[in-house]
């Protein structure tokens, strides 16, 4: 963080930095998050190494699935936002992933009962029937998702009190989970500590993920972010906590 930068020049510098990919280097010295105790890219990798065919939805720039040591013979994963498509491809494809080009809320291009293993780090939607349909008998479906109202304290400091739905909670997962036909396994939440020591990393993480404050532009919000400014220069960074919940299930065999 700049101790001398103003308003302005944080507004300015939140709002130019890029925001393709799911990598966060950008915020180093700037912002902080704890880390679930469960490990995704352990789990995962665990996973990757004995599946024969594995799919990656909503792999964003393959960040994730790039560090994987070993993976299956049959490697998919699914990305739409041009910018993340075109990083996913770059980062994944020299390691034999396929990545194709597949809408959120989209069916998946793919037959039935292709997939022994399906993996997604922070989906933003999850078409649980899709998961049912593509996975093998036996096969398993393994997520770290967005639980309900993460976030929610900067959220509200911007747009004022709001409920917060269940849409994301893990009773809704597990439900959901259970009414396209899996079984679950694990069902984990955690709140994670989160700090913000600038505007500059609040404007760049909203504009970055964009379900915290779905209408969130700096013009909009600019009086807020003033107070937010305000705020972290009397009392020290903001703190906010990020809700993650783990998912694992699989399809019952025949």
């Amino acid at each position: 963080m700049q101790d001398t930068a103003t308003f302005d020049d944080l507004l300015c510098e939140g709002e130019s930095a890029p925001v393709d990919g799911w990598d966060f280097s950008w915020f180093q010295g700037r912002a902080t998050e704890e880390r679930p105790s469960w490990g995704y890219l352990k789990l995962i990798s665990a996973r990757m190494a004995v599946a024969r065919a594995a799919l990656d939805i909503q792999t964003g720039g393959g960040e994730v699935l790039s560090e994987v040591p070993t993976l299956p013979p049959v490697t998919v994963a699914t990305e739409h936002w041009p910018p993340n498509l075109l990083l996913a491809r770059r980062t994944l494809e020299p390691r034999g992933v396929r990545v194709v080009d597949v809408a959120e809320d989209a069916a998946f291009p793919f037959p039935a009962e292709t997939f022994d293993l399906v993996v997604s780090r922070h989906p933003n939607v999850v078409l649980w029937d899709e998961i049912a349909r593509v996975l093998t008998p036996g096969g398993t479906y393994l997520a770290q998702q967005i639980g309900p109202g993460s976030n929610r304290e900067l959220a509200q400091f911007l747009t004022g009190p709001r409920p917060i739905g269940d849409e994301r909670s893990p009773a809704r997962a597990a439900a959901s989970a259970r009414a396209a036909g899996l079984v679950v396994d694990e069902l984990r939440h955690e709140a994670l500590r989160t700090t913000f020591n600038d505007v500059a990393a609040v404007v760049h993480f909203l504009r970055k993920v964009v379900w915290t404050v779905p209408d969130f532009s700096v013009d909009r919000y600019r009086a807020r972010l003033a107070d937010l400014h305000e705020h972290i220069r009397r009392h020290g960074p903001f703190v906010a906590h990020a809700q993650r919940v783990l998912v694992r299930a699989h399809k019952p065999q025949r």
